[in-house]
């Protein structure tokens, strides 16, 4: 297959998207290169449908950061600096997926911007996306393994031990990825929907305890803002909350690569690009205005808690008298950290695979199975999401997870740049070329162009600052 050459959807599908597609001659782009190495080695499934990316567009990346990691940000920012922290990194995934979109709509490739860098860029860049790519979200996993400990402890209270919970947890999260890929799709959409749900509902039991409709009957009056100060520990207390923002909503390129395996790639993608920013804003936005309300930044139990007592929700809900809600959420909170760590290894290993089939790995790699499954890549990031998840057993488990989300929270921003470099590369392309591809049946692009990758540069270069500057301290 030639560079630019599409393969027409099989016939079958039900979806009249998946039909409209086909019927123009427009099927999922298998690679951006030469397709030796993708015959030879197997082709993905596709496995999602439209309707299961729109809902886990909705719930994906929403996990530990969201329900536990806002709290964190409040205590080293303050409400100000968490705000902000937020809004910026909010701004940042907005910039990010317009830029992403128009070369994922254009080539829909399982490697997504991966593909892109090494084709349009160079093969170099493409191998440092991929291993930041792929350590990042590794990363993840042994991050959201850890906050698993946390919250069933909530209720084992230290009777069974760490170790023990950590091999539960792996277990859980690998035997999924044993059954074919449309398994792992419902039980992605099915967990976006719990994680949807437990947003809502947090959202009106905060409300609840803001009108002091709660038992104590303690009105919330934003003494938090008035009271304590707006912004802690200066720029350092910003840089912190920034980091956290950004491992919190994470790179949100997962909707990118799973349309490699999708039935209709492009329309599933314009409405993952038109649905993310708008959730991304309302839940993580949204969710920091209530925290900032609720919980003064001061509160010991935001550093200090476990399991779901180190949700800020959760303190303030436990602080107005309602009961019985602080089970409800730590329930709820495990399938998000479960849904949270199947895509934490789902995403990088289709990464470790696009890197092989660009031979910036060994080529074996880039095997799959009968089911769809790249089973080489697969095992080697289960791997070593293994080696880092037991690695929290060590005596500073918290420094540990620290250095997990200074691992992914670098990778995220630095991929940021990268997707942004690679779209002003893709233009001039184009450009050259004189390809009509926007005005094409399908085509789609960013919004006042070069509007989103110069914003994604900035942002990008203002969260290195606050990685540097939070080493130095």
């Amino acid at each position: 297959m030639k560079d630019g050459e599409v393969r027409k959807a099989p016939a079958g599908y039900e979806d009249s998207s998946v039909n409209s597609e086909s019927k123009v001659g427009l099927g999922p782009a298998i690679s951006a290169h030469e397709g030796q190495i993708e015959e030879e080695h197997g082709n993905y499934e596709r496995s999602f449908t439209p309707r299961q990316i729109h809902v886990i567009s909705l719930g994906s990346n929403i996990g530990s950061g969201l329900f536990i990691g806002t709290g964190k940000a409040l205590a080293n920012g303050g409400p100000g600096g968490l705000m902000l922290a937020y809004l910026i990194v909010c701004i940042g995934v907005w910039s990010n997926l317009q830029a992403l979109t128009e070369m994922t709509i254009a080539y829909p490739t399982s490697g997504n911007y991966i593909d892109y860098a090494g084709r349009w860029v160079d093969p170099a860049l493409a191998f440092g996306a991929g291993l930041a790519e792929w350590l990042g979200w590794t990363a993840v996993f042994a991050s959201e393994a850890a906050f698993f400990v946390l919250l069933v402890d909530y209720w084992a209270q230290g009777s069974v031990p760490t170790a023990a919970w950590l091999s539960i947890f792996l277990v859980i999260c690998l035997v999924i990825f044993l059954v074919p890929n449309t398994y792992y799709a419902w039980v992605q959409y099915f967990t976006s929907l719990v994680k949807v749900f437990l947003f809502v509902f947090i959202v009106i039991v905060s409300l609840v305890v803001i009108g002091g409709a709660g038992p104590t009957g303690s009105v919330k009056d934003g003494s938090t803002w008035r009271d304590l100060p707006v912004f802690n520990n200066s720029f350092g207390g910003f840089a912190s909350a920034a980091l956290t923002a950004i491992w919190a909503i994470g790179d949100q390129i997962y909707i990118g690569v799973m349309g490699g395996e999708a039935k209709a790639p492009r329309y599933s993608m314009v409405n993952a690009a038109n649905v993310i920013p708008w959730r991304v804003g309302c839940f993580y936005c949204i969710s920091a205005a209530l925290v900032t309300v609720i919980v003064p930044s001061d509160d010991d139990r935001l550093l200090g808690g476990s399991g779901a007592a180190a949700s800020p929700f959760v303190i303030a809900i436990a602080d107005s008298g309602i009961k019985a809600v602080p089970d409800i959420i730590n329930a709820c909170m495990i399938f998000g950290i479960l849904a949270i760590a199947l895509e934490s290894i789902y995403l990088p290993s289709r990464i470790l695979r696009e890197m092989a089939l660009q031979r910036l790995v060994p080529s074996f790699i880039a095997r799959v199975d009968e089911r769809g499954r790249p089973r080489w890549a697969l095992s080697i990031t289960a791997t070593v999401g293994t080696v880092l998840t037991y690695m929290s057993l060590s005596g500073k488990g918290y420094e540990v997870l620290n250095w997990f989300i200074s691992i992914t929270s670098a990778s995220f921003f630095t991929n940021w740049a990268i997707v942004a470099f690679t779209s002003l590369r893709f233009h001039a392309a184009l450009k050259a070329q004189g390809t009509p591809i926007f005005s094409e049946l399908y085509g789609w692009q960013s919004f006042m162009w070069p509007l989103a990758p110069v914003m994604t540069l900035t942002i990008s270069t203002l969260l290195l600052v606050c990685l540097l500057y939070g080493g130095r301290r």
